[in-house]
């Protein structure tokens, strides 16, 4: 078995790319990889408890150590050790921090080193600066893994041979993810009426993710004799910003903020629909998981998306930052159930049949293998 290891940095709880890493060990085991997963994250035991509590659900081998910031060179020096302890043959960045520091370690000992671009979608505060470390690190990687055909191309326009670049979506694990619960069932689990047409979306409350675009046209559907409700599950930056827009469009009774939930799977089973409003993303999880557990589906044209979702298939893909759109999107789902039902049948067979987190890891094994040859 050789062994590897997944190094990260994560703020808060972290975000979708954390699914796939934290599910990754348990697949490839039977691939001949023994991996394990770092976390570089600020202090703070909620973290390490979220993080740790989500690993073991995974059968994940875990350690969470405490990053203190750019010149906190005791990390590099921990990560050494633990790279020589564990005797580290492949060391997995997943990020501009961890690409940096990846170069640095594979200096002090002796491995190969991989990458995974999961995709810059908050470009708020130091991200721009931050995206520009990442991309001088790039390039000294051998291997880079996107998760969607628009990472690949960022890739092209820093030179780089497209040898060394593979394309591997993210996947799900479609045995937890399928449905268990009818969505009658559900709603009445969560104390939703069931004659209440239940509109979810999952991700952090940032700009980019265009939450302040969809409680408006939630507004505009009420007004037009359309009523819904919008529950929201994540948290984030623009927290304050959306319970504020909430209160103006007097949406209170109808909108809820859920915060981070350990357990989404409920969530989606009670949806009528799932709507992402994003302007910039990878290949979202969130969007795997509502088709794999049958939850019909409208979502922004950019990035990733587009191969999960066909427009008028398996879903209904819009344009981002499109209001007009996203309000005709949401209507004609709440007008057409055949319709939705169609979709989501094909997106559930769609999911089993290529985005299953089995196949995924073959293939990361197969591109890990290839360093060795």
């Amino acid at each position: 078995m050789r062994r590897m290891l997944h190094l990260r940095v994560v703020a808060g709880t972290g975000g979708g790319p954390e699914k796939t890493i934290l599910n990754s060990p348990q697949f490839i085991r039977k691939h001949g990889y023994e991996a394990e997963v770092v976390y570089l994250a600020s202090s703070g035991e909620e973290i390490a408890s979220s993080l740790r509590s989500r690993a073991k659900e995974a059968d994940c081998p875990l350690t969470v150590i405490e990053d203190g910031g750019p010149t906190d060179w005791r990390v590099v020096q921990k990560l050494h050790h633990l790279c020589r302890e564990r005797k580290i043959e492949l060391l997995q960045a997943h990020d501009y921090k961890s690409n940096a520091i990846g170069l640095l370690l594979g200096r002090l000992h002796r491995m190969k080193l991989a990458t995974m671009l999961h995709g810059w979608t908050d470009m708020t505060g130091r991200m721009p600066i931050y995206k520009r470390i990442d991309e001088w690190c790039l390039p000294w990687y051998k291997t880079l893994i996107c998760v969607s055909r628009d990472l690949v191309e960022s890739c092209r326009k820093l030179r780089i041979p497209d040898e060394r670049i593979h394309l591997v979506h993210n996947a799900i694990d479609t045995v937890q993810f399928s449905r268990g619960r009818s969505i009658e069932q559900a709603k009445q689990e969560l104390d939703v009426p069931r004659d209440t047409y239940l509109i979810g979306t999952v991700g952090r409350l940032s700009p980019e993710k265009g939450i302040l675009a969809l409680l408006e046209c939630i507004e505009r559907l009420h007004r037009e004799g359309k009523p819904c409700w919008l529950w929201i599950a994540g948290d984030g930056s623009q927290r304050s910003e959306i319970e504020a827009k909430i209160l103006s469009l007097g949406l209170g009774d109808s909108v809820r903020l859920l915060g981070q939930i350990r357990d989404t799977k409920i969530f989606y089973e009670a949806m009528d629909l799932f709507v992402l409003n994003s302007i910039r993303e990878g290949l979202p999880n969130v969007v795997l998981e509502a088709m794999a557990l049958e939850v019909p589906v409208v979502a922004t044209n950019i990035a990733g998306i587009p191969s999960l979702i066909r427009d008028g298939v398996t879903g209904r893909l819009i344009e981002p930052d499109n209001p007009l759109q996203l309000h005709r999107a949401i209507e004609e789902c709440m007008n057409s159930q055949v319709r939705c039902d169609e979709w989501k049948r094909a997106a559930r067979t769609l999911i089993e049949c290529e985005y299953s987190f089995e196949h995924r890891m073959e293939r990361i094994a197969s591109i890990y293998d290839s360093l060795f040859v």
